[in-house]
Order: structure tokens, then C-alpha cells, then sequence
């Protein structure tokens, strides 16, 4: 199956945190970091997710956003150190693409925003992804 979404990142799950409706799953990426993905209780089941689980953790681009640096004081559990490789400006959006421990993903912001945060190829950058936009899918 291909799929629209521009960040498939493949990684191995460190734990499951179980919850009436909703559950947690911390997902170690190939690179080393770990990403956060809050899906359903019955996703999880579906899927077989334990620990050990060899998953894909799936971010539309749309949803990634970019800073400058760490960012402190807010609740977006995922913050994903990297380096800008490419920039595609359009009229009004820009397709931003970051290396992040042995991978890349894509994120879709604005022209302006490139301009405003000064991003560049070789930028550092750290990528913010909330938990409930990250699902999974067996590898």
C-alpha cells in the first residue's frame, strides 16, 4: 500500500501505557530518538502493539512544526532535533525538509515562516509533533 504521507519513520516499541479509550505508545526510532504516538486502546490491539513491536510511525507533513531550538512551557511531547537539507519555497507554503538521527522528514509551513525563523539548508532546527498526530502501522 502507498500512502500520502511523506514521514515514515520505522522504529521499535519501548512501551505501551494502556488507558480506557486511549493509550500511549513510545516508539524508539532507528536513529535513536523516541516519538510518542497517542492512538486508540482498540488501534493498539489491532495492531498487536507490545514491546519489541517493529512499527512505522506516520506524521503528515502538515503536522510537523518547526522552531529555532527546544522549545519549554508546552505540552507537544515530540521535539525532534535536526538539520534542514532542502528548502522548496511556493507562493505561499514551503516544503522543509530535516534530518533527524537517521532519518528525514518533511514539514509544511509557511513561505513566511521560513523567512521569519531565517531556515536555510544546514539550519538547526527541532521538529514538534503533538502525540495525537502520530499513528502507527506495522512495519
Amino acid at each position: 500500500m502507498s500512502l500520502s504521507i511523506r514521514n515514515q519513520l520505522p522504529g521499535t516499541v519501548d512501551s505501551v501505557t494502556p488507558g480506557e479509550v486511549m493509550a500511549t505508545v513510545k516508539v524508539r526510532l532507528e536513529g535513536g530518538q523516541e516519538i510518542t504516538a497517542a492512538i486508540t486502546q482498540e488501534a493498539v490491539e489491532d495492531l498487536g502493539l507490545a514491546q519489541g513491536s517493529t512499527v512505522r510511525a506516520l506524521v503528515k507533513s502538515t503536522e510537523v512544526s518547526l522552531a529555532t531550538g527546544p522549545v519549554n512551557g508546552v505540552s507537544i511531547r515530540n521535539q525532534l532535533p535536526g538539520t534542514v537539507t532542502e528548502i522548496v519555497t511556493g507562493r505561499a507554503m514551503a516544503q522543509v525538509k530535516v534530518a533527524v538521527a537517521g532519518a528525514e522528514m518533511t514539514s509544511a509551513i509557511t513561505k513566511d515562516a521560513v523567512a521569519e525563523l531565517g531556515l536555510a539548508a544546514g539550519s538547526s532546527v527541532v521538529a514538534l509533533i503533538k502525540s495525537t498526530e502520530v499513528s502507527l502501522s506495522n512495519a
